[in-house]
């Protein structure tokens, strides 16, 4: 189960400021994480047996340097992160409600200024990868070249395209797999769509896309056959605590769901593609990276914080074989 070559994570780095808010906040109420979407996909590999190199900027400051010290204490690579003396480091700001669910405004501070100069300064890191993963809270262009870099190199590109915004057809063509929710599902039309080779709504995002109300695995192979014939090759349609629903080429079927009782929502997405992007570097396939992935989303939203929920590899292992 060794990669021999590492899982490349660029992105972004944030401090978590945590609101829990069913009422004014009192003592013990309000709380810091480390978080950053790129961050926490980096910890979400990294915890589930991932090699793991992080590219980012964060600011010379103290949030940047814890940002830094959590992340080597996982074992992530972070030789690659800049240090940024001209911008402060990201910062979140999260209210978190009595049912888990989250709302989030994010400050980017030296996120903003990861730029194509910094991954060209990588561009072997990025061409000797097992996988790329990104997201957008980090500059589009930014992200444009390095899947670009990957792409002339073979190395697939997963890209979560959160937080939502436009994405352009050429960065989609680079892509391999995307992970999006349900707002930025809403934004993608038609032609982006059949540039995308793996995606993964729940069922709110895949009648968003289709038309076709799913609640169960029968109406899951409907609105699948639907998002098939806007060319999308692989879909999985997530139907809460009952599991996936696969339709590929290589499975087609209902993967088991992990049931759970969620405090805190907040980077369950993130933990998801970093133990996805884990399973498919180990040389698994789509069914089995699909299940550990979820196992690890699942335990995630049972602790509150985005880095400090992703679970450990024989927590996720135990789940999913139980």
């Amino acid at each position: 189960m060794l990669m021999k070559r590492p899982i490349v994570v660029i992105g972004s780095s944030n401090t978590d400021m945590i609101v829990q808010a069913a009422h004014i906040p009192r003592p013990g109420e309000f709380s810091t994480a480390a978080g950053g979407k790129g961050a926490n996909q980096a910890v979400g590999a990294a915890r589930a047996g991932g090699s793991a190199v992080f590219l980012a900027r964060v600011g010379a400051d103290m949030f940047g340097e814890r940002a830094l010290e959590g992340l080597r204490k996982d074992g992530i690579d972070v030789s690659r992160v800049i240090l940024d003396s001209e911008a402060p480091s990201g910062v979140a700001l999260i209210i978190v409600d009595e049912r888990g669910e989250n709302s989030i405004a994010v400050a980017p501070g030296a996120n903003g200024r990861l730029s194509s100069d910094d991954v060209r300064a990588v561009s072997d890191l990025i061409s000797g990868a097992a996988l790329v993963l990104m997201q957008l809270e980090i500059p589009l262009e930014t992200v444009r070249t390095a899947a670009r870099i990957a792409h002339d190199a073979r190395v697939r590109v997963i890209l979560n395209p959160a937080p939502a915004q436009a994405l352009p057809a050429e960065l989609l063509r680079l892509v391999d797999v995307i992970t999006p929710n349900r707002i930025e599902l809403a934004q993608l039309d038609g032609e982006l769509l059949r540039l995308i080779d793996i995606i993964t709504p729940n069922e709110t995002e895949a009648e968003l896309l289709t038309g076709v109300a799913v609640s169960e695995a029968g109406q899951a192979h409907g609105a699948a056959l639907k998002l098939h014939q806007s060319g999308i090759a692989t879909v999985l349609i997530t139907l809460g605590a009952r599991g996936v629903y696969v339709s590929s080429p290589e499975f087609t079927g209902v993967v088991a769901g992990f049931p759970v009782e969620a405090v805190d929502t907040t980077a369950a997405g993130d933990v998801f593609n970093g133990v996805l992007a884990v399973g498919l570097a180990e040389g698994k396939g789509l069914e089995e990276s699909a299940r550990l992935a979820c196992a690890a989303a699942a335990l995630s939203v049972t602790k509150r914080g985005a880095q400090p929920s992703a679970p450990i590899r024989s927590e996720i292992d135990r789940l999913k074989n139980r």
